[in-house]
């Protein structure tokens, strides 16, 4: 009959309303949190077949679930530099659960594997990455020479992502660089001395002297002898034997009369062996100062020897050494090596790569986050925390390089807001309310149908 029709109408629209209602109410409810894809109501007839094409048979109305998944909400600033968020398409992968691999040092997922958008990442006591709702971010590994990425498209052999990178090693001095002008109208005999910061594979810090005495015109123009001195402990090295702290005579260098540098000239003295002086690189490109350190002082052990290349410059150019007529001074003094470093700070770019910064300069790149991508992301299942689970409406889940193959681009320092938009819900919330005030009219007034059925016996 179709007055029950019309009540089976009604508690359906009823019923759907409801649905709506709660969608709206999570929407509302979720409009700060980070990552969040609104949830929306959308509606479809149920029809029901009639016995004749003269009677009308009501069925009502049902509704589905339905997750814009895909839709990008707005990236905000971020003051973290471990908060991510993504611009485009995919997702982060994250575990609920992780165990310590102690071969390898690193923390491997042992519980399932989600996909989120919520990149509000925190580090635990471990070091690892974790969000607001505690699941662990994973990445790319580096390999064993720390030159690249395991890049992968297994999920379970991606590794929680670890910032605990404690301290970076000291580094030893190998090479320098000296940019300096010597004064040209200098007398014979005058000095100027240049210092050189270095450091051993311990991180101690060294200084190297380099004292430059010019020569008398009359025996060689526009030439300048070199002495060296060591101090903060060590010795040179000759090649066989310790040779001092101090070696006077490490060789000279000449310029050209337009006060450009002309070459560098390698000691001949007895007391200066082939490793110290030497020019291995000839008197047409960059003149060097080649000596050796050896800064434990101890003989017969050679692990703290260090071969120390010190670049003057170019010939016949200003780029280094040269001799014009204005005050003896140092321009730039450069060299590699470092002390040894804590960690300060962690940092991300568009590529994903996290990278450890160090108080001594240092950089090492920790991990590479990778951006998931699915063939239909609005099939996932959602679950509690803000994340979602792979299913056979959504595809199988493909790990990329950050902006390759349709992925999204990683922006760091940047989270994404919710797309809750609350002038749309609250719009929607009307509107629901006014439906389902609606339908238990379409309840009331049917009963009112019945009642007046029932008052035809009396």
């Amino acid at each position: 009959m179709s007055i029950y029709g019309a009540l089976r109408s009604g508690v359906s629209g009823l019923f759907v309303q409801s649905q709506a209602l709660g969608m709206i109410s999570d929407n509302i409810a979720n409009v700060n949190t980070v990552g969040y894809k609104t949830a929306n109501a959308r509606f479809a007839t149920l029809v029901t077949n009639a016995s004749s094409r003269n009677f009308y048979s009501p069925g009502g109305v049902s509704s589905t679930v339905g997750r814009d998944i895909d839709r990008q909400g707005l990236l905000q600033a971020s003051s973290a530099s471990t908060d991510l968020g993504i611009s485009g398409s995919g997702f982060f992968a994250v575990t609920d659960q992780v165990s310590f691999n102690t071969t390898t040092g690193r923390y491997e997922p042992s519980g399932n594997i989600y996909f989120t958008r919520a990149g509000q990442f925190r580090p635990d006591e471990q070091g690892n990455l974790v969000n607001s709702a505690g699941y662990f971010l994973l990445g790319y590994p580096p390999n064993a020479t720390g030159t690249a990425f395991q890049v992968t498209n297994v999920l379970t052999n991606l590794n929680a992502v670890n910032v605990a990178a404690s301290s970076s090693p000291p580094i030893a001095t190998t090479e320098g660089s000296v940019s300096a002008n010597l004064n040209t109208t200098a007398a014979t005999g005058d000095t100027y001395t240049i210092s050189l910061q270095i450091f051993d594979r311990q991180g101690t810090t060294k200084t190297v002297g380099l004292t430059f005495t010019k020569v008398d015109p009359a025996v060689s123009p526009n030439t300048w002898d070199i002495s060296a001195t060591l101090t903060g402990g060590g010795q040179f090295w000759d090649g066989a034997a310790l040779a001092g702290t101090t070696v006077a005579n490490m060789g000279s260098v000449t310029f050209n009369a337009d006060g450009t540098l002309g070459n560098y000239s390698a000691s001949n003295s007895a007391a200066v062996a082939s490793t110290v002086g030497a020019d291995p690189n000839g008197a047409t490109g960059s003149q060097v100062l080649r000596f050796t350190l050896d800064h434990d002082a101890t003989v017969g052990t050679t692990a703290d020897q260090v071969t120390l290349d010190l670049t003057f410059g170019t010939v016949a150019n200003s780029d280094g050494l040269t001799q014009f007529d204005s005050p003896s001074v140092v321009n730039t003094v450069s060299q590699n090596g470092k002390q040894s470093g804590s960690l300060s700070a962690v940092t991300s770019n568009e590529e994903g790569v996290i990278t450890a910064l160090f108080d001594n300069g240092e950089q090492r790149e920790l991990y590479q986050v990778p951006v998931i991508t699915f063939n239909n992301p609005n099939g996932l299942q959602p679950r509690t925390g803000n994340v979602y689970l792979q299913t056979d409406q959504s595809g199988n889940p493909v790990a990329k390089i950050s902006g390759t193959g349709g992925a999204g681009l990683v922006a760091p320092s940047a989270l994404e807001a919710s797309t809750t938009d609350i002038a749309d819900e609250f719009t929607n919330l009307i509107i629901t309310q006014r439906a389902y005030s609606a339908n238990t009219r379409i309840i009331t007034t049917a009963d009112e149908l019945l009642d007046e059925l029932i008052r035809i016996k009396r």
